[in-house]
């Protein structure tokens, strides 16, 4: 979608290079989101550690770290804001400033 578009952009492989405890902080703060609200509930990872999504911001945080997977994507940044690419029409509003 974005290629078709030519926007240019930067693609990071969230398993060869996964976000550290840091970096899943910042996105959730330019989303204004909470951990649960980017759990991927229905990710194996989800089901391995005997998540409910109850679990506190700090664990969760933690988890994404750890497995990468837990972490709904994508999620586009632009500058200081963030959107996650579902639908994938949210990157393009992000793009155009209205994300």
């Amino acid at each position: 979608m974005l290629e078709e578009r030519g926007v240019e952009y930067t693609y990071r492989d969230y398993k060869k290079e996964p976000l550290s405890e840091t970096e899943v902080r910042r996105v959730l703060g330019l989303l204004d989101a909470r951990p649960t609200d980017l759990l991927r509930r229905n990710d194996r990872s989800f089901k391995e550690l005997e998540l409910t999504g109850e679990e506190t911001d700090d664990r969760l945080i933690r988890l994404m770290a750890e497995n990468a997977t837990l972490l709904q994507r994508p999620i586009g940044i632009v500058g200081n804001r963030a959107a996650v690419g579902r639908p994938p029409e949210s990157l393009l509003a992000l793009l155009e400033g209205t994300g």
